[in-house]
């Protein structure tokens, strides 16, 4: 019986901290929710901006759109937690990321702790440690991230760039996910004699488009963070929901397993006492 209500109250004390785990969550939640719905307007603006551009000139053309001939070495942004507790959540972005990287040289930028944790115990080859936590990364660390891999594509030292995070669905579902950064696969250059749009660019189209390509990549890392963040709390949201209930049980199944012990201890008195008088 001893046992027993020294197991309860290991139960209820778990169940206590993962209830507070739950509240905290649930109020990040909402902040981070915002945050998701404030990066993806700045994100569609420079992806239309692209387009126009692209579509502007019919001799267009930039070696931020030409796909490599031979991929040598990718660059990956592989964005995780910074602690645990979150159900699948870290799991799942590193069992993605490990079979879309499996065979090649890989370099990347691992955003969150346990992103950075991962990179250095697969010695992975890190190429900046700014974005170590991902809920205090600035908008300064994003755009420095941005800027490192897009030199390094523009120069030859990666010939892809990919970035793995999480996409926000749902309180409920949260969806590991890899997309190609660089080249730009998804920014249509439509090559036609039709009439283009009257716009002149200065000094000329393909100049301002790498231009702006950094800070493309600079608000796809950002979306990434932010639909990531997000997806993160709600993953630990839900775990730590599911483990107050589990706890719940726990005490409750421990405290009937408690009454029953207590219930046959007190049978087994009487009987004894009973037992006692009738020898009398």
């Amino acid at each position: 019986m001893k046992d027993i209500k020294m197991r309860i109250k290991s139960v209820e004390s778990t169940m206590q901290i993962t209830k507070a785990m739950e509240l905290v969550a649930s109020s990040k939640l909402r902040k981070a929710k915002q945050k998701v719905e404030q990066t993806r307007p700045y994100f569609y603006t420079l992806y239309k901006t692209l387009n126009d551009i692209a579509n502007s000139d019919t001799e267009f053309s930039s070696v931020f759109l030409q796909p490599r001939e031979q991929v040598k070495k990718v660059g990956y942004i592989i964005i995780a937690g910074d602690r645990g507790l979150a159900g699948g959540y870290n799991n799942n972005m590193f069992k993605l990321f490990s079979s879309h990287s499996e065979g090649k040289e890989v370099c990347c930028i691992p955003v969150g702790k346990k992103a950075l944790d991962y990179c250095k115990r697969k010695n992975i080859e890190i190429v900046s440690y700014d974005l170590a936590s991902v809920e205090n990364v600035k908008n300064a660390d994003c755009i420095k991230a941005g800027q490192i891999m897009t030199e390094m594509f523009k120069n030859g030292k990666i010939d892809e760039l990919h970035m793995g995070y999480t996409t926000f669905v749902s309180m409920l579902s949260q969806e590991a996910q890899m997309m190609q950064i660089l080249p730009l696969t998804n920014v249509d250059a439509k090559k036609s004699n039709k009439a283009k749009m009257l716009t002149v660019y200065e000094p000329d189209s393909e100049t301002l488009f790498d231009m702006i390509v950094p800070q493309y990549v600079t608000g796809i890392i950002t979306g990434g963070i932010a639909e990531s963040w997000a997806s993160e709390v709600a993953s630990r949201r839900t775990a730590m929901d599911s483990a107050s209930k589990n706890a719940a049980e726990m005490v409750d199944s421990l405290s009937l397993k408690y009454n029953r012990a207590r219930q046959a201890a007190i049978t087994q008195e009487i009987t004894e006492i009973v037992s006692g008088a009738g020898a009398l």
